[in-house]
């Protein structure tokens, strides 16, 4: 059996020609990735409610104005009831947090969200509701059919870059113009 190259810890930029809507001009991070599939949360998809919104549904107190304003992203189509936090690592353990990388980690439980909304929380997070899946070889057969390019984790586009500039910006540091690249793919 061919041994499969991870992309876990890598930003996969939506082709141009890719139009479902989930993944419309999508950056998604690659949380996860092995034989049997791979998991993503997409970064730059917001939904119309807030942070706020969230920890009021779950009856958790948020004083803080900036924090209660900030967006929750449509981080997949798949189980887009669950929650995820992908934050920065930090000595705190949460109740359930996988480490995604020596820097990242993705968290599912409720204290962290508590954490958050006391201003005790991580430095850097991103909250989605959903994720992105792929069964055995989607992803490699999504790349391979120009459905995807794939670049290295940049810290600065999953958490500084301004939401609607995300999918240029990936492209940008890859070097690409993504606006200019072709539809077509050839083969030799």
């Amino acid at each position: 059996m061919q041994e499969t190259s991870s992309f876990k810890n890598q930003l996969l930029i939506a082709m141009p020609n890719l139009k479902d809507p989930n993944f419309f001009h999508g950056v998604t991070f690659i949380c996860q990735h092995n034989s049997e599939g791979a998991l993503g949360l997409v970064i730059n998809h917001p939904l119309q409610m807030r942070l706020g919104d969230i920890l009021e549904q779950m009856d958790i107190s948020v004083e803080n104005e900036t924090i209660a304003k900030l967006p929750v992203f449509a981080g997949g189509p798949v189980q887009q009831e669950r929650g995820f936090v992908l934050h920065q690592t930090s000595e705190t353990l949460w109740e359930s947090s996988i480490p995604v990388s020596d820097t990242l980690s993705l968290t599912t439980s409720r204290d962290i969200l508590q954490a958050i909304a006391a201003g005790q929380g991580p430095q850097k997070f991103l909250i989605a509701l959903g994720y992105a899946g792929w069964g055995e070889e989607q992803l490699e057969r999504e790349i391979k059919d120009n459905a995807w390019l794939n670049t290295h984790y940049d810290e600065s586009v999953v958490f500084d870059t301004p939401i609607s500039q995300r999918w240029n910006t990936a492209a940008h540091k890859m070097g690409l113009d993504i606006n200019l690249l072709s539809t077509q793919t050839g083969h030799a």
